[in-house]
C-alpha cells in the first residue's frame, strides 16, 4: 500500500470528493504506511456513519449521571429477550479457549515484544489506560502492532544494543481501543475531531485482518468503559459495518468487554446479548470499577470511602460485582475473566518482594476458587504465579464454564452499598503523590508508570484524584481529626510533589480535586496539554 502523497505536515486532504479530513499535526515520522489514503478513507467512513450515534449515547450517559447526582441508582433493565434462558453467545474461537493468564501493557515496541513473549496466553495491547494518547504514540502503536502481526517486529536497545524479537509461540493478540468518550483531535473529519475508538479499531482492522487470518487468528478487541447495553449494541453495529466494508464474514471481529463501570454492572447480561454473535467474555476491570463506584455515588454522604489501600476484593460490594459476573457469563457460555494484579517485582527489597508476590498468589487463588476462567497481570514475572494458582484449581481444564454459580442471588442494593471508613493522612498523601507523578509521566507521553511497587495506569490515577475530590466535597475528617479541605491538600501537595518538573502535573491534579463540577475523566482536561 502506497504512502499518502502528502508532505510531513499536510494541509487539509479530500477523500472521494466529500468534505475534508484534516491532519493538523501531520503524519508522525514512520507513520506514512499507517495513515494511507485507503486507511483514512476507511476510518472516515466509520466516523461519518457512527460519530453522530456516539454523541447521542454520550448525551444519554450524561443524563443518567445527572440522575445519579440526584440520588437515583442504576437498575437492571426489564427485557424479556435478554432475560430469556434460551440463548448463548457464539462459539468461542479455538485460540481464545484458553485465557488463564493475560498480560496487558502499552503499544510501544519493546513492551509488545516482551508481552507477546511473556508466557501469557493473551496479550492485550492497550491504546487506552496504559498509553498516553500522543499522536505519535497512537499512530506508531498501530505500526508496531502491524509488525507484530506480520511477525517482523524487532527492537534494539538504544544503549545496550540488545535485540528483541518474537519467540516461536507468542501470546494471542488482543487490542483495547480508547473509550467512546474520547476524541482524536489529530484526525479531524468534516470539521470535528474523530471518535478515538473508531480511529483505533478502524486502523487496526484495516491493516491487520488479512495478516491475522494467515496466522489462524482474528481481530480480537477488549472494549472499555461501557455503561449501557446500547453502547455495546453500537459496537455490534460498528463491527458488522466494518466487516461488510472489508468483505469479511460477520462475526470475524470478536470482543471481550470490560465491566469497569458501576452502571455497566447492571447491564452485564444486556451487553452479552447485544454482542452475542461475537462476544467471548466479560472482564472484571476492578480499578476502573472502583473509580466508577466512587464517581457515580459521589454525592451520597454515606459513601465517603476510606483509603484506596483499605478497599480490597473481599469487600461485599466487590464480591457482589465479581460473583454476579461469573454467574451471568457461565450461564450464557462466556468467559469470566478476573482482574489485574498490578504488583511488579521489587528487586532491591527481597522481603517486600516476597510479600507482594504472596499477595498476588492469594488474589489469584481467590479468583480461581470463585470460578473465573482466567486473570490479568501487569508484569511477566507474575505469569507463572497466576498460572500455578489457577492450575491448582482447574487442573488440565482450560476454562471453568462448568462452575455455574447459580447459587449467587443478584442483589442490586449490594452493588451500591460501598464501605464507609475514615481516611488517613497516609492515604491522602499516597493519592496525591500517585496522582501527580502519574499525570507528570502521562503529560510526557508515558501512560504506564511503576510507582511504589505497583504498575499504575490511568485507572489508579482516577481513583486517587476522585477520592481526594470526594473527601474535600463531603468534608471528610482524617483519623487524626484534621478536616480534608483545599488547604490541607495544598499542604500535602507541597510536601510530596516538590520534585522539579512536577509543577504542571501538580497544578492539574489540584484543579481536578477542587473543581466545582467533577470532571468525568481526568484525561479530558489533560488531553489538550499533551
Amino acid at each position: 500500500m502506497q504512502p499518502m502523497p502528502q508532505p510531513a505536515n499536510p494541509p487539509t486532504a479530500t477523500l472521494g470528493g466529500a468534505p475534508s479530513i484534516d491532519l493538523p499535526a501531520g503524519i508522525p515520522e514512520g507513520g506514512e504506511s499507517i495513515l494511507t489514503v485507503d486507511a483514512l478513507a476507511f476510518v472516515v467512513g466509520l466516523q461519518r456513519r457512527f460519530g453522530p450515534r456516539v454523541k447521542e449515547l454520550l448525551a444519554a450517559r450524561d443524563r443518567a449521571h445527572q440522575g445519579y447526582l440526584r440520588g437515583e441508582r442504576p437498575t437492571v433493565p426489564d427485557d424479556p429477550q435478554v432475560q430469556h434462558p434460551g440463548w448463548k453467545v457464539a462459539e468461542v474461537p479455538a485460540d481464545l479457549r484458553q485465557r488463564i493468564v493475560e498480560i496487558t501493557g502499552p503499544v510501544d515496541r519493546k513492551m509488545i515484544i516482551n508481552a507477546l513473549n511473556s508466557g501469557a496466553d493473551v496479550f492485550m495491547a492497550d491504546f487506552e489506560d496504559s498509553s498516553a494518547p500522543t499522536w505519535s504514540n497512537m499512530v506508531l502503536g498501530q505500526l508496531h502492532l502491524r509488525d507484530a502481526v506480520d511477525r517482523t517486529i524487532t527492537y534494539t536497545h538504544p544503549t545496550k544494543g540488545t535485540v528483541y524479537t518474537l519467540n516461536d509461540e507468542p501470546a494471542v493478540l488482543m487490542v483495547r481501543p480508547r473509550g467512546w468518550h474520547l476524541v482524536e483531535s489529530h484526525l479531524v473529519v468534516d470539521g470535528e475531531p474523530a471518535v478515538a475508538a473508531l480511529v483505533d479499531v478502524g486502523l487496526y482492522l484495516f491493516h491487520n485482518w488479512l495478516g491475522l487470518r494467515k496466522l489462524g487468528t482474528g481481530p480480537y478487541f477488549y472494549l472499555p468503559k461501557l455503561e449501557h447495553r446500547d453502547e455495546a449494541r453500537l459496537w455490534e453495529e460498528v463491527m458488522s459495518f466494518a466487516e461488510a466494508e472489508l468483505g469479511l464474514e460477520r462475526g470475524t471481529c470478536r470482543a471481550t468487554v470490560l465491566i469497569e463501570t458501576l452502571p455497566g454492572a447492571f447491564h452485564m447480561e444486556g451487553i452479552l446479548h447485544a454482542l452475542r454473535r461475537r462476544i467471548v467474555g466479560l472482564n472484571c476491570g476492578r480499578w476502573d470499577y472502583l473509580f466508577s463506584c466512587i464517581k457515580t455515588l459521589r454525592s451520597d454522604t454515606d459513601h465517603v470511602l476510606p483509603d484506596r489501600a483499605a478497599i480490597g476484593m473481599d469487600q461485599p460490594f466487590m464480591q457482589a460485582y465479581t460473583q454476579n459476573l461469573i454467574r451471568i457469563c457461565h450461564a450464557r457460555g462466556a468467559w469470566a475473566m478476573g482482574g489485574m494484579a498490578a504488583q511488579i517485582p521489587l528487586k532491591n527489597d527481597p522481603e517486600a518482594n516476597a510479600a507482594a508476590l504472596a499477595k498476588v498468589r492469594r488474589d489469584k487463588e481467590r479468583e480461581a476458587a470463585q470460578g473465573h476462567d482466567g486473570t490479568w497481570v501487569a508484569h511477566p514475572a507474575l505469569v507463572p504465579i497466576a498460572r500455578e494458582a489457577f492450575g491448582a484449581v482447574m487442573g488440565a481444564r482450560t476454562d471453568q464454564l462448568h462452575v455455574d454459580r447459580s447459587e449467587v442471588v443478584f442483589d442490586e442494593e449490594a452493588l451500591v452499598t460501598l464501605p464507609a471508613g475514615v481516611p488517613t493522612l497516609g492515604g491522602l498523601s499516597q493519592n496525591v503523590e500517585v496522582g501527580v507523578r502519574y499525570l507528570a509521566a502521562w503529560l510526557e507521553g508515558t501512560g504506564c508508570v511503576p510507582l511504589f511497587g505497583l504498575m499504575e495506569d490511568a485507572a489508579t490515577a482516577e481513583i486517587s484524584r476522585t477520592q481526594v475530590w470526594q473527601w474535600i466535597r463531603q468534608g471528610a475528617v482524617l483519623e487524626d481529626g484534621r478536616l480534608v479541605d483545599e488547604a490541607l491538600v495544598r499542604a500535602v501537595l507541597a510536601d510530596v510533589a516538590h520534585d522539579p518538573g512536577l509543577e504542571k502535573a501538580s497544578g492539574l491534579f489540584l484543579s481536578l480535586c477542587v473543581a466545582e463540577d467533577f470532571p468525568e475523566f481526568l484525561t479530558l482536561p489533560a488531553y489538550p496539554l499533551l
